[in-house]
This record gives structure tokens, sequence and C-alpha cells, in this order.
């Protein structure tokens, strides 16, 4: 495991080469295309915003990779900084906003979280952070977060990776495969998960004591991560998981108040991909599911169990 010293910057130096590849901005504007959960997380995300702009004009959107709430936004009116980790994803976020026509209402930066010194106290009445980049800067999370809320002038919304939303995946490698939309389709993360169906069931074996050390120090990721980086790889970031209670205090020592926070995908895991799928290709079926599904993840109850995000908004 590591833990700071001559390690604290591979976080960093494994999300930019990971980030940077030059696919990546391609492969992530699909994501709801091909991921059932993707739906739902940007469903339920998409309808927090749209509930919480009021007296909002400026928005920071850190970690916006392909820009798929920077454009939202702008479309609302807001004038919103856009800024990421990864070129690949600036440009396709560039090229999705002028195809969406509201180029002229945002910024890119590329840049890491870790470092927000160019940007002032309060400089934005909102800030924002999804699809948990904040726990890709491990050991420095925690200073990340108190950077996004130093330059909110009004409000907060951000998510992280949860961990009692990630534990299960110990005990169910198949757990991606519930939410493929198109088993057929293209996407090299579907077929490396089709393909590899079998053998993961075959060579799977539960191993307690992985399980106890991730549930006590919520850290994925370490030594072979390095090691591979080491190499000439690009293995998946050094990740840090939050339990719910957590998150909501670290938010409340920097001043952040009325913290809600939410589990999207809470629900949709306990349903089987077929009917999933069923639901997904229903348009009417579809709008009744996802609108159940933001009532049902916001239940403070469930909030640690969203699939892999945990979400929290507040107000400074």
């Amino acid at each position: 495991m590591i833990k700071g010293g001559g390690h604290m910057d591979y976080s960093r130096k494994i999300a930019e080469r990971l980030w940077n590849l030059p696919d990546k901005g391609e492969r992530e504007s699909h994501r709801e295309e091909t991921f059932i959960d993707d739906i739902i997380q940007k469903s339920h995300i998409e309808r927090e915003l749209l509930h919480n702009l009021e007296g909002i004009s400026t928005v920071f959107d850190g970690g916006a990779g392909c820009g798929r709430f920077s454009i939202l936004l702008a479309k609302q009116g807001c004038r919103v900084t856009h800024f990421d980790i990864s070129q690949p994803m600036l440009d396709k976020a560039k090229d999705l906003a002028e195809r969406a026509g509201v180029l002229e209402n945002i910024t890119f930066i590329k840049g890491a979280l870790e470092d927000l010194s160019a940007f002032g106290d309060r400089a934005f009445d909102l800030v924002i952070s999804f699809d948990a980049p904040v726990s890709y800067t491990y050991p420095n999370q925690e200073k990340v977060i108190g950077e996004l809320v130093r330059i909110a002038g009004k409000r907060i919304i951000l998510s992280v990776s949860s961990r009692l939303g990630y534990l299960p995946y110990l005990a169910n490698p198949l757990q991606k495969n519930q939410f493929i939309l198109d088993e057929n389709c293209k996407d090299p993360w579907v077929k490396w998960c089709v393909a590899n169906k079998s053998s993961a069931i075959r060579s799977f074996t539960f191993d307690k004591s992985i399980a106890e050390k991730q549930m006590a120090d919520g850290l994925m990721g370490g030594e072979e991560e390095i090691a591979e980086y080491e190499k000439g790889g690009a293995p998946w970031c050094i990740t840090y998981a939050f339990m719910p209670d957590e998150l909501k205090t670290v938010l409340e020592s920097f001043g952040v108040k009325n913290v809600e926070l939410a589990g999207p995908g809470a629900y949709a895991r306990t349903i089987p991909r077929e009917l999933l799928v069923k639901m997904m290709n229903d348009p009417v079926q579809r709008s009744d599911f996802l609108d159940f599904c933001y009532e049902y993840d916001r239940n403070p109850f469930v909030c640690g169990m969203g699939k892999d995000n945990l979400l929290a908004k507040g107000d400074v």
C-alpha cells in the first residue's frame, strides 16, 4: 500500500498518462450510449444541477471530461470554466460545445485538481466535479476538496468514489456486465467484459482479507499500478473511496452547510441486466424508471450504495 513519501506524486502521474491516451476523448464521450449505469448517473446529476441553478451565473467544472455538464450549463446561460487534465477530452469537449452552439460560453483550461492556485476565493457561484476525479488525487483528496470549496461562492456539488458502492465488486466480478446496454457494440471495454465473462467466473475467489482492507482504508491500487506505470503502461488511477459520513464531515470541516448525499445507481444495481435493457429500450419505461431512480437514490440510507459514485451537495 502506498502512503505519502516518495509515492505522493504517482496518483497525479498515473492519472495524467491514463486520461491523455489518444482515444480517451472519443471513448468517454459515448459512455451514455454503452453503459446503463452511466445513463442513470448522468440523468441524476443533470436533474440535480437544473434544480440548483437559482442565482448561478458562473460555474467551475473540475475534471469536466468531454463536457457533458459544462455544455448543459452553458445552454442554461451560465459562464463555465471547463477544467480537465486530459487534452483529448478537452479537444472533444470543444468540438461538442461548438456543435451545441455554446463554445463562446465556455473557457477551457488544462490542469490538475491538485493545483487550483490560479483561481481566487469564491471565484465561481457554483463549483462542480463529477465522476470522482477528486478520488484520483490520493493522498491529497481532502486538500483538493478544500480548494474546491475555497473557490465556490454559493454552492458546491461533487461526486467521489464510494467505498460502500465499490466493495460489492470484490464479490461480483460481473457487476459491470450488468450495465451493458448493447453487448454487440464496438466499445473496447464492453467487448472485454463480454469476452472475459466466463473466465471471470471460473477464476473468481472471494478474498476476505482484501475486502476487509479496503473497507478499513478505502484505498484501491498502489504498488502494482506504480510498477506498471514505471514500465510505460497506463494503469487505472490509484483511487481513494470515501464513506458517506466521512465525505459529509470533510465538507463541513471546510464550512459547507446543508450537506446532502445521494447514491446514483443504488436502485438499479438490484435489477438484472435483462430487465434494465428492456426498460432502457422503451422510452416510456425509461423515463419513468429514471424518475424513480432519482427519488430512490437520494434517500440518505442508500447514498453509499451508488454503483461507484457518492454524490454530495451543499451551500458555502
